[in-house]
């Protein structure tokens, strides 16, 4: 709970980057309505579901980097798998929520781009999977990488300065966010491999047509 208040109070007392959030939040419910989706009971019981198993799997750390990032067993899927089930739409909102789950839970913000670029964008862009419908591993890695990108930009923009003496701050970044993300999209792609990918979707709603129905690994 006091993590909760201070997170709020940080992000309260920087106007901008709440500005910058619900900007954010507009557009991708802007898009919703522009495609058209509705949410069905099915849609808002399976979204809720993913986010919460989501947050359990970032609990079960394999490894925590001391300045941010953490190796677990599987975080992502459950975000890979409302996109794959529902599109782009429902990723990217999915993604942004989980994200302020994130944020309210440890708040660190040094400018209201840096707050879009650790907070909600890393996980919206896991919607990028939606770009080849039904390819479960090449939608799973443009995801990783389209996450990777997001978090490679805050890292060499924001905590250069974090870089070792006569290091690039881009280089730093890169060698950082890759100690992490690699193992992480690593564990993904073997639980792709082993889960029952298609009977997972569809256990998840049965009443709303699959997103790129032909799933193919």
């Amino acid at each position: 709970m006091d993590t909760l208040m201070k997170s709020t109070a940080d992000l309260i007392a920087q106007p901008t980057s709440l500005f910058a959030l619900l900007a954010v939040l507009i557009l991708i419910l802007g898009y919703l309505q522009m495609r058209r989706i509705h949410f069905t009971t099915h849609m808002l019981i399976s979204v809720t579901l993913m986010l919460a198993l989501t947050i359990v799997l970032h609990q079960l750390r394999i490894f925590h980097m001391p300045q941010g990032g953490s190796v677990t067993i599987g975080g992502m899927i459950p975000l890979l798998f409302l996109t794959y089930r529902y599109g782009a739409g429902i990723g990217c909102l999915a993604g942004f929520l989980y994200g302020m789950i994130n944020l309210m839970q440890d708040a660190f913000i040094l400018h209201p781009l840096q707050v879009l670029f650790d907070y909600p964008l890393p996980y919206m862009a896991l919607a990028i999977a939606a770009a080849v419908p039904g390819r479960i591993f090449t939608g799973a890695a443009l995801a990783f990488a389209a996450r990777f990108a997001c978090h490679f930009i805050s890292g060499a923009v924001f905590f250069g300065s974090y870089a070792p003496e006569g290091m690039s701050p881009y280089l730093y970044s890169l060698v950082f966010n890759a100690t992490y993300l690699v193992p992480e999209a690593v564990i993904c792609f073997i639980l792709l491999r082993v889960l029952p990918v298609p009977r997972l979707l569809a256990a998840m709603d049965r009443q709303t047509p699959l997103y790129g129905a032909k799933l193919t690994l």
